[in-house]
C-alpha cells in the first residue's frame, strides 16, 4: 500500500557522487536489479551492516574491503541475496568486484559489493560481470530515482529523500535511497540504505554520527522481527564543498550535520515501515519513564511485534487489552501497574493500572481508523524514553510471503 509514498521527492545531486542502473537479468528478464555508485577520488564511505552470524557473502567482502581501503565503487544488485552459499558465495561476490575492478582501471578491493533477495540460491556472476560496461556509461549525479528502483525486491515504491542546509553559510546537502519491507528488525533488517553528502566529514567522526544516526532510525523499524543477513546503510562524504572539514564532534557545525543526518535516517527508515508487507498502517511506538534504554526498547518491541496487537491495528480493532497484555509481559522485573498509562494518539486507554475512566470504545475506534497510529506507553520507572516504528499485520503479508519465491 505504501502509506504516503505516492510521490518520489527530489533528490539534489551530490557533487562526487555519480549511480548508473542497469537489468542484468538475475530475476526477471528487462527488470532493472543492478546498480552502481562511483565516489570521486577524496572521498570517504563509511557503514553499518547486519548482526546476522549468517551473514551474506558481500557483507562479509564489503566490510573487509572497506578496512582495507577507501572504496571508489558500491555494487548492488537485487533479486539475488548471495547469502547460505559458503565459498562459492564468496567467490562470487569477489568476481562481481573484480568485474568493475577491471572496466574502471581500480583495484577489486576498491569495489564493495552489496545483494538482496533471495537467501540460498547462486549469485550469476556472469550476468553482473556482463552488465558492468552498461553501468558505467550510465553514471550521472542525477540517477538517484533509477537505483533506487534498480535496489527494489517486494517493494512496492522506490524510497528516498534530500535535504540542504546552510552550515556556517555553505549549503550543505544529504541525499539518500534505501529498499526494504519485509524482514525487518534490528540490528539492523533486511534492508539497504545508500547516503552520501557533499561534507567534508574526518573519516572516524563520519563513522560514528552514522552510527548515532542509525541507532535512532534503522535500527528501530521492525515489521515482522526477523532480521536479514544482508542488510547495510553506507554513508558517503565527497568532500567537494567549501565548508572546511568537521573534524570536532563538539562543534556547531558537527552538532548541525548530525541532526541533518538523523532527520534523513528517519525518514529513510520510516518510509521501508510505510512500505512494509501488506502494510495498510504506520504504527509509532513510544515508551516514556523508562529507567534505562534496555527496558524502553523491550517494552516497546514486545508490543510492536506482538502478532495480537498488529493484527487488531489491521482490523482497526481498538482492543486495548492486548497492549496492556504486551507490557505486561515484557520482562520488567517489579513493574508497578499502577504507575502506568497507556494512550492511542491522545486518548488515554489504560491509568493506575486499569481501564482509564474516560475511555469509551468509539473513541478507540476512532482514532484506529487512520493509516497513522501512535501507541504512548508511560512506565512512570524513569527519565529515559524511546521511540520505534512498525506496521499492522494483515492477510497481505501472509500472502506475499506464502508467493515469495513463486
Amino acid at each position: 500500500m505504501a502509506i504516503g509514498l505516492e510521490v518520489f521527492p527530489e533528490m539534489v545531486p551530490i557533487a562526487g557522487v555519480r549511480l548508473g542502473s542497469a537489468c542484468a537479468g538475475i530475476k526477471y528478464k528487462n527488470h532493472p536489479d543492478l546498480t552502481l555508485i562511483e565516489i570521486a577520488p577524496g572521498g570517504s564511505c563509511t557503514g553499518v551492516f547486519t548482526r546476522n552470524a549468517f551473514c551474506a557473502a558481500p557483507v562479509t567482502i564489503a566490510k573487509k574491503h572497506l578496512k582495507e581501503t577507501e572504496p571508489r565503487y558500491l555494487l548492488i544488485n537485487s533479486g539475488n541475496a548471495n547469502a547460505g552459499l559458503g565459498q562459492p558465495g564468496i567467490d562470487a561476490a569477489i568476481q562481481c568486484c573484480d568485474s568493475v575492478a577491471k572496466n574502471s582501471n581500480t583495484a577489486s578491493n576498491q569495489v564493495l559489493p552489496f545483494s538482496t533477495g533471495v537467501i540460498g540460491e547462486h549469485l550469476p556472476a556472469e550476468k553482473i560481470a556482463a552488465a558492468v560496461p552498461e553501468l558505467l556509461n550510465q553514471l550521472s549525479d542525477t540517477g538517484w530515482q533509477q537505483a533506487a528502483q534498480a535496489i527494489m525486491t517486494t517493494d512496492t515504491r522506490p524510497k528516498g529523500y534530500s535535504e540542504t542546509i546552510q552550515i556556517d553559510g555553505c549549503p550543505i546537502t544529504i541525499t539518500g535511497i534505501s529498499k526494504g519491507a519485509g524482514m525487518i528488525k534490528p540490528d539492523m533488517a533486511t534492508m539497504l540504505a545508500f547516503i552520501a553528502t557533499d561534507a567534508n566529514i574526518e573519516p572516524s567522526l563520519l563513522n560514528s554520527m552514522l552510527l548515532i544516526a542509525a541507532n535512532k532510525s534503522f535500527n528501530r523499524i521492525t515489521i515482522d522481527g526477523d532480521t536479514s543477513t544482508n542488510d547495510a546503510c553506507m554513508l558517503i562524504a565527497s568532500g567537494q564543498t567549501e565548508l572546511p572539514e568537521i573534524s570536532d564532534p563538539s562543534c556547531p557545525a558537527a552538532e548541525k550535520f548530525q541532526a541533518l543526518l538523523d532527520r534523513v535516517c528517519e525518514y529513510l527508515a520510516v518510509a521501508i515501515i510505510r512500505d512494509g508487507e501488506g502494510a495498510t498502517k504506520l504504527i509509532e511506538v513510544v515508551v516514556e519513564g523508562a529507567i534505562d534504554q534496555s527496558e524502553a526498547l523491550s517494552v516497546g518491541y514486545t508490543v510492536a511485534e506482538s502478532p495480537l496487537v498488529k493484527t487488531a491495528m489491521f482490523a482497526s480493532d481498538p482492543n486495548w487489552g492486548r497492549i496492556l497484555a504486551a507490557v505486561g509481559r515484557a520482562g520488567v522485573s517489579d513493574l508497578d501497574i499502577e504507575h502506568i498509562s497507556i494512550y492511542l494518539d491522545d486518548l488515554c486507554i489504560v491509568e493506575n493500572g486499569g481501564r482509564a475512566e474516560s475511555y469509551r470504545e468509539e473513541l478507540g475506534a476512532a482514532v484506529m481508523q487512520a493509516e497513522a497510529v501512535k501507541i504512548l506507553i508511560q512506565l512512570g520507572r524513569g527519565q529515559h524514553t524511546e521511540k520505534l516504528w512498525t506496521t499492522d499485520l494483515s492477510y497481505d503479508y501472509v500472502r506475499i510471503n506464502a508467493e515469495y519465491r513463486t
